[in-house]
């Protein structure tokens, strides 16, 4: 995994500056608005499933962006990124099944322990690189499953059933399928903003400059741990933001959110669609889940298939989905 990620990150396609600036800008616009007018082909008689499927994207897009934070632009490989997922999502069960179900109450909750959590782990985890750095995280986020599948109180390994979505200050406005959905688009849309101000700002340069060679950015007097763990930090919250709008969204909580296959499908999406852009993670993440819908309506051993094309893409598209149309376009 980390040969892939490392060669999907150093394969530079060539572009000019003004085109790089016309695409980080005009691509995000277009998937956002895509977004924005999906619920209007279903008034228009699209089978409603469909727009399921699409908030089910934007949800597993915040994660995507969350991890294209630390992995594009920090070049850190973490294997246990959906233990943030699960945080959040048990976040909402949780406090359910204590009578607190209003989103005012979880929200907050859900980003401060996957806030803490990161904090923690990360304070650990960014002390090792390479492998090391891979497989601690992954040991993390594996104590983190085994041990909500020991909570039996909370459903244990069957996880747990929501009866009803959060409230939003006593208003059951998020059960209403339109609200929810647009309530998931603005959340990927501030979340990409707040990756994207992060990385274009200097505090994005010093993380990219540690990627490159950490032990030039301390000569210059910036150190590149705490600027790693304040990243880290922030990507744990926005999917731990994500695991709160998913929890919402399926009404189902269970420990296989934090599993390490998750983590990996994270990361493909990430590679997938484009590292180190931010809304190649979004692209990445639509293409994995609408190709893995299709493949499933033709069999069920659709991983089979799945496998392979995946293999070919990161063979022949090294810079992934986007990098494949901009050498296109070029």
């Amino acid at each position: 995994m980390s040969d892939l990620v490392s060669s999907a990150s150093t394969s530079d396609v060539p572009a000019t500056p003004r085109l790089r600036g016309t695409v980080a800008l005009l691509v995000p616009a277009a998937i956002f608005l895509a977004f924005a007018l999906a619920p209007l082909l279903v008034h228009a008689g699209l089978d409603p499933f469909y727009l399921s499927i699409v908030v089910r994207i934007m949800i597993f897009a915040i994660a995507a962006v969350s991890l294209d934070l630390i992995l594009g632009f920090g070049g850190l490989v973490s294997f246990g990124h959906a233990a943030f997922l699960g945080i959040g999502a048990y976040a909402v069960g949780i406090l359910a099944s204590h009578g607190a179900g209003d989103a005012f109450l979880q929200l907050p909750v859900a980003l401060f322990a996957s806030a803490v959590f990161a904090f923690l782990t990360g304070w650990i985890s960014l002390r090792t690189k390479g492998v090391h750095f891979i497989m601690i995280t992954l040991a993390f986020a594996q104590m983190a499953y085994f041990m909500m599948t020991s909570l039996s109180a909370y459903g244990g390994d069957d996880g747990m059933t929501l009866w009803t979505r959060s409230t939003v200050a006593g208003s059951k406005v998020l059960g209403d399928t339109t609200a929810f959905y647009y309530a998931c688009l603005g959340a990927l849309i501030l979340s990409y903003a707040i990756c994207r101000c992060l990385v274009v700002s200097r505090f994005g340069r010093v993380l990219r400059g540690a990627k490159e060679n950490a032990v030039r950015m301390e000569a210059i007097g910036f150190d590149p741990f705490r600027f790693r763990l304040v990243a880290y930090v922030v990507s744990g919250m926005i999917c731990g933001l994500a695991g709160f709008l998913l929890a919402n969204h399926t009404e189902y909580v269970s420990p296989a959110y934090m599993a390490w296959q998750r983590s990996g499908e994270l990361l493909i999406m990430v590679i997938l669609g484009g590292l180190g852009t931010l809304h190649g993670a979004i692209i990445g993440a639509t293409a994995f889940l609408f190709l893995e819908e299709w493949l499933a309506g033709f069999t069920e051993h659709w991983r089979i298939v799945f496998g392979p094309l995946l293999v070919l893409v990161a063979i022949f598209m090294e810079r992934g989905i986007l990098g494949a149309v901009t050498r296109r376009r070029r």
